[in-house]
């Protein structure tokens, strides 16, 4: 049965045949093929995209296709006949097709890494003093609280967002900004994403039940100056102006050569 939703697409010129994205994909719907990433068949991808970060090229996104409903039997079985685990959620096909009521997302992709934890920040002098000489300098302090930190895997109730100070970061400024841990991270919950290859409407989406259900306290959205990162902040205004709330929230823009460029604020939400 053919019904309108999301598949990943893959771009045969981008794609290396590297296979980092077949682990990736719980559904076991990739596979290397001629030595080049293929979908194995359509009913076996559910659309929602949580391989594209597997993808070093850049070559996998997902688009909307007149496509085979997605069939969790058959991945089942296929996931089998390969000797792997099968998942302990899947979505359901109703829940993929566009042309169909979707409930709000609630989660994540249901893989391993989207298990919610929290962890005391920021390693104690004592426990500094056990790691290895020469190890401490490249290991610590971390003054993250909290996992996972993907936007697309954190649900809009998960616990640690309740009251929170949020600090939504482009996944290019981490990189980029010395002292991003020390000077930023301390008594904020962290969330990143990239703007460019990720579900834009996802992510307004996601952010939207946040800011409606979770208290949050206020928002800071840190981007990069290149312009396919300017996207993130509008989505982040977008989320706002949806859930109608009054959150105090500022943009930071971080230049690539990693100082800070302009700090202004969302006060005045930017359509999409």
């Amino acid at each position: 049965m053919k019904v309108r939703r999301k598949l990943i697409q893959i771009d045969e010129e981008l794609c290396n045949g590297c296979g980092q994205c077949v682990p990736g994909c719980e559904e076991g719907a990739l596979q290397i093929i001629d030595g080049k990433a293929r979908l194995v068949a359509e009913r076996y991808c559910d659309g929602l995209g949580a391989c594209l970060g597997e993808c070093p090229t850049g070559a996998l996104k997902v688009v909307e296709v007149e496509a085979d409903d997605f069939d969790p039997d058959a991945v089942k079985e296929l996931l089998t006949e390969q000797g792997r685990a099968v998942p302990n959620h899947m979505p359901s096909p109703e829940s993929l097709r566009l042309d169909a009521p979707k409930a709000k997302p609630k989660g994540g992709c249901g893989c391993a890494g989207s298990r919610i934890e929290a962890f005391a920040p920021a390693a104690s002098p004592c426990q500094q003093a056990n790691v290895p000489t020469g190890m401490a300098a490249e290991s610590g302090p971390s003054y993250l609280t909290h996992w996972p930190i993907q936007i697309r895997l954190v649900p809009a109730d998960a616990p640690f967002l309740k009251g929170a100070d949020l600090l939504l970061t482009a996944d290019c400024v981490a990189v980029s900004l010395p002292g991003y841990h020390q000077n930023y991270l301390p008594g904020k919950k962290v969330l990143m994403g990239c703007p460019k290859f990720d579900d834009v409407e996802l992510y307004v989406q996601r952010l939207t039940e946040m800011f409606s259900v979770s208290g949050i306290k206020s928002v800071s959205v840190m981007e990069m100056e290149v312009p396919c990162c300017s996207n993130f902040s509008r989505i982040v205004a977008t989320a706002l102006r949806n859930a109608n709330a009054d959150i105090p929230a500022e943009k930071i823009v971080v230049k690539r050569t990693g100082e800070i460029k302009a700090k202004t604020s969302l006060d005045q939400p930017v359509p999409l």
